[in-house]
Formats: C-alpha cells, structure tokens, sequence
C-alpha cells in the first residue's frame, strides 16, 4: 500500500464523527500545505510492538538530536486518541509559544508545547489552528 492508500485505510477505520472530522482536517491540510511530503506512521516500532497511535504526517524537516544523530521527520501531524484527535507541531525550540499565544482563542482545546488535542472539530477554531499550524511550519522551515 502506498501512502496515500495507508492515509485513507487509517480514516476510513476511525468511528463517526471522528472519521468525519479526520477527513475534513486531512483535506485542509492538504490546501494547507499543498506541495508538503506525506507520511503515514502505523505506530509500531522496529519490532512490530504498537507504541503510539498511527499519524498522519505533512511536510518534512530535519530532527537534530543531542547526540549528534538527525532524522527525517513530518512537520505536522494527525491522529485520531482515545478522546478525540491530537495535531503535533514538530520542531518547536519555544515549548511556551503554542500554549501562551493559541491556548486562549483556539475553543475547547488542550495545548501544550507542540500538541493540540481538542473532541471534536466543531469545537475549535479552525482558522486558530491553521495559524499555529502555519508558525511550526515557517519556524521548521528556518531550521
């Protein structure tokens, strides 16, 4: 399966509403970052064992570690929790900034340094989203 084939297996598996809401936030991301890399990442590591919900990546930029090592890896991500749907801000040195500047106007939302995770679409505002989205991808693209 290609990525994008893993992509819709991955929505197409979530339960309504959420299945709904994935959908919607897959396509505006898509507009949000038309030319971005997609990633699919079934949450499971080397070994098989699952560690982590799947995600759906846009983007791409480079993870420099401590030790010297770097990978590549999304910009932004999705996935659908246990409560609702979580989107990753990768890459952001300022742990403060998505909290402090998006955690007030974004509605019914828990943000902290590079997650928002909110129940449902309609209870966000999604144009919030899109400029928090839009400052992790313009502070990656620095990097």
């Amino acid at each position: 399966m290609d990525t994008q084939e893993q992509i819709k297996a991955y929505i197409d598996s979530q339960d309504e509403p959420k299945r709904a809401d994935i959908r919607a936030l897959h396509e505006h991301m898509l507009q949000v970052l038309p030319k971005g890399k997609l990633w699919f990442l079934d949450g499971k590591d080397d070994t098989g064992k699952v560690v982590t919900n799947p995600n759906i990546g846009y983007g791409q930029f480079t993870i420099h570690y401590k030790d010297g090592s770097s990978k590549e890896f999304y910009q932004i991500g999705i996935s659908g929790n246990k409560t609702g749907i979580s989107v990753y801000i990768m890459g952001l040195d300022d742990k403060k900034y998505l909290p402090q500047n998006y955690g007030t106007t974004i509605g019914k939302a828990n943000v902290t340094g590079y997650c928002i995770k909110f129940k449902a679409l309609k209870d966000i505002n999604i144009d919030v989203l899109t400029q928090a989205i839009r400052y992790g991808v313009e502070q990656t693209d620095k990097s």
